[in-house]
């Protein structure tokens, strides 16, 4: 599998965008991921990933509200209320509108571009499990838009739309197997099973670059960075990993220079903003950190006296 290819689930999409090797057989992994936010605190308790994740409070209103209105989250599998934390059997049945919302629940309809069959409503004001999500979905949506509206910064407007927004995160680890073991498994939620089979799969694909002592493992730089120093290359891949929570890496390409600029502002300032620095590591002999056989860049300039800066670096 080339680098950068992806991989999707039912509801989860995952990239290689990084995978290294050192001599005696540790692998160091970073993978882009995209899942339900609803899921996101349950992919937190894994300790032993290095992690950066999309922010409400970074991305522009007007986009997460533009992607749930016409895109949000959703479960995969719409499991019948039973005691303890297990949903087995899936169900259908109607949801019902209160009459106090029937008047919005139609508003809703109509601005759908192509009004569906499955939107529509019964006699006794019920409608389907997919509908229903869909216009608590839309709610959010139009709340949060007026809350921008009326002038909140998007770190409050956008927590309206969190329970149908998608995440977007950069994770590192060298250690998978215990995560695979609890949420590639049966009884995970259906989300997060979908998500941890799909990493699964993307890395089964991978073959990792096979680096010596001491080279640098790098995400998010490409051939078109070679002509950087290393230390250009380590501030760049920085910038790139923190840069997830403004959902641009589809985008437009920063340049070098915003990209040093990002990690000078990240890294130099005091207090530093260092888990971007966390994905960068260095092939070395032992454990460092949450990393066995790799030495992050954050480990680096916490576990010793020269602290990065613009124009230094230990290596």
């Amino acid at each position: 599998m080339t680098r950068g290819s992806s991989f999707e689930g039912k509801c989860a999409k995952v990239t290689v965008v990084a995978d290294s090797v050192n001599p005696t057989g540790e692998r160091l992994t970073t993978l882009q991921l995209e899942y339900p936010r609803f899921i996101h605190s349950e992919f937190m308790t894994h300790r032993v990933f290095s992690r950066n994740a999309s922010s409400s409070r970074a991305i522009p209103v007007h986009k997460l509200v533009n992607e749930v209105r016409n895109h949000p989250a959703h479960p995969i599998h719409w499991g019948g209320n039973k005691p303890g934390m297990q949903a087995d059997e899936e169900r259908t049945s109607l949801v019902e509108i209160p009459e106090h919302l029937v008047a919005a629940y139609e508003t809703f309809v109509a601005s759908r571009q192509k009004p569906s069959v499955l939107l529509a409503m019964n006699t006794l004001r019920q409608i389907g499990r997919e509908a229903a999500w869909q216009f608590s979905a839309w709610l959010s949506a139009e709340l949060s838009h007026a809350f921008s509206a009326a002038g909140y910064h998007k770190q409050i407007a956008n927590r309206l739309t969190e329970p149908y927004q998608r995440m977007r995160v950069i994770c590192s680890s060298t250690e998978w197997v215990n995560f695979f073991r609890l949420r590639n498994h049966p009884s995970a939620q259906p989300e997060i099973q979908d998500l941890a089979g799909t990493m699964a799969t993307a890395m089964a694909c991978s073959t990792p670059a096979k680096l010596a002592w001491g080279q640098w493992h790098l995400p998010y730089v490409d051939e078109g960075d070679l002509h950087l120093t290393i230390e250009d290359r380590i501030r760049v891949s920085t910038a790139r990993c923190a840069r997830v929570s403004y959902l641009n890496h589809d985008a437009k390409r920063p340049t070098v220079e915003e990209d040093i600029t990002l990690h000078d502002r990240l890294i130099v300032a005091r207090p530093p903003h260092a888990s971007p620095a966390e994905h960068q590591a260095k092939a070395a002999v032992g454990a460092f950190a949450n990393f066995k056989g790799w030495a992050s860049y954050r480990w680096h300039f916490e576990n010793n006296e020269d602290k990065p800066s613009g124009q230094q670096l230990l290596l």
